[in-house]
């Protein structure tokens, strides 16, 4: 178990976490959907106590993962965090409006009435998904940011990572140019498309409502034929696209063609988590959408969503890939290798982390415990 390992052993935690956030984004999706599913008073209060019951493991399970990269990859959280903090501000803005929202929607002789915290949380369902798509685009698209270490003994100006836009995180939609980057939107449409499957199928499971159910059921196929579509897309072009790849003796980082093809060839069993995840994620929905009487599609498409997101945050780190590419500077693109803590700062993190199946079983347990209560 040597320095590499232990980087390897983090990145794959940190992208577990990343994983299951975006399963656990069913919350903003099924909010999302509340004017289509919750036209009636009823409908409302049965989707909101369902949703109301999870949506502090989304949170959770947020702060989480920016904690897991902070104290495994510092060089990450700086540079992402401290440039292109728009985006991450953006994102907890939501998040404070869904929980103000979810505290106070129901309470009589609230100030702003209804009708404003239920746009609160539909902004909070569509946003948040998008966001997080777009964040997690530029781990292979790259951003706009130069890495300097040697600021970092300088009295001046102690500053390691600075951003090369005044953008400061947008332009991974729109770019230093003012250029459309699609391919981002494309994967926090995805994203979003996905999480509102995810909340179709969980609606199902959870919510005894025959109404509630067909309705949920025509939107799953709707959200499924987007998911597709833009998911497809952005899979193609990124296994054909450039990437960016370290030498393993120089430590020099160059532009490579077809890197995330390269990467799933050469790491069959990442290969295999993601063709299962996918076909676990298509079984949910084709089963659940043909069957009526079959309500645990969520698990089927839950854990194959974390299947698949694992598998395609491991390409993007594992294999000496640059995970967080610079497009300013092609030297200054992150890697497992230049981004990571001390040996012994993981070595020690990696004894904490074997109560992680603990705490895993604790969320499981609540999770039933929620489902219970009246």
């Amino acid at each position: 178990m040597d320095y590499t390992f232990f980087q390897h052993y983090w990145w794959f935690l940190v992208s577990l976490l990343g994983a299951l956030l975006v399963f656990l984004l069913f919350v903003q999706g099924g909010q999302s959907l509340i004017y289509s599913l919750g036209k009636k008073e009823t409908e409302l209060r049965l989707l909101l106590d369902s949703l109301g019951k999870k949506w502090e493991l989304t949170f959770t399970t947020l702060v989480t993962f920016g904690g897991a990269f902070f104290a495994s990859f510092p060089l990450f959280y700086s540079t992402s965090f401290g440039g292109a903090y728009w985006v991450w501000i953006l994102l907890l803005l939501t998040f404070v409006i869904q929980a103000v929202s979810f505290e106070y929607i129901f309470k009589q002789g609230n100030l702003y009435g209804q009708k404003t915290f239920k746009t609160f949380l539909f902004l909070n369902g569509l946003l948040s998904p998008i966001l997080i798509g777009a964040a997690v685009s530029t781990f292979f698209y790259g951003a706009e940011f130069v890495v300097e270490k040697g600021n970092l003994t300088s009295g001046l100006k102690p500053i390691i990572s600075s951003w090369t836009t005044q953008w400061h995180g947008l332009e991974a939609v729109w770019g230093s140019t003012d250029s459309f980057h699609l391919n981002n939107v494309v994967l926090g449409l995805a994203v979003f498309f996905l999480a509102r499957c995810l909340a179709c199928l969980y609606f199902i499971n959870n919510i005894d409502n025959a109404e509630i159910s067909n309705k949920s059921r025509k939107q799953l196929l709707i959200n499924a034929i987007g998911f597709l579509i833009t998911f497809l897309y952005y899979l193609v072009r990124l296994l054909f696209k450039d990437g960016w790849r370290e030498d393993s003796i120089t430590g020099i980082i160059s532009v490579k063609s077809c890197v995330y093809w390269e990467n799933f060839m050469q790491m069959p069993v990442v290969t295999a988590i993601f063709l299962i995840g996918v076909v676990l994620v298509l079984y949910g929905f084709i089963r659940t959408y043909f069957c009526t009487g079959f309500k645990k599609g969520i698990w089927y498409s839950g854990i194959g969503s974390v299947l698949a997101v694992l598998a395609l945050l491991l390409i993007a780190g594992w294999n000496g890939t640059a995970y967080y590419p610079s497009l300013a500077d092609t030297q200054s693109s992150l890697t497992l290798t230049n981004s990571s803590s001390s040996p012994v700062t993981l070595k020690a993190m990696s004894i904490v982390s074997l109560f992680i199946p603990f705490v895993l079983a604790y969320i499981w347990y609540v999770w039933r415990k929620m489902d219970k209560k009246s």
